[in-house]
């Protein structure tokens, strides 16, 4: 299954309407950045464990990828959060950024 990412954002952007009315929490400008922050360092965590760097804490390594993929969603999912509440368009940054040094056949 494959999403834009304006559909990817509407997404996690009503699961964290959710999230955040569940348990009170008020997001603030620094809250993405911070979030976002701790989403990251819970992926190195789980790197760590994954390339045999961190303990298993009694997880198989079929636990661990499932894991590493998840935080690897959070922080993908609080980008997209970031991004929306900076008003940051993604997909043009990324054509001016990145997709640029991409040879392209002129669009007709």
């Amino acid at each position: 299954m494959s999403r834009s990412l304006a559909e990817l954002t509407a997404l996690v952007a009503e699961v964290s309407d959710i999230y955040a009315s569940r348990n009170d929490i008020t997001r603030d400008d620094d809250w993405y950045l911070l979030k976002m922050q701790e989403e990251l360092g819970e992926l190195v965590a789980e790197f760590l464990r994954a390339t045999g760097r961190g303990r298993m804490k009694g997880a198989d390594a079929a636990d661990v990828r499932q894991a590493l993929e998840d935080e690897a969603a959070d922080v993908l999912a609080m980008l997209l959060l970031f991004a929306r509440d900076n008003g940051i368009d993604l997909d043009a940054a990324l054509e001016r950024k990145w997709f640029k040094y991409l040879a392209r056949s002129p669009q007709v």
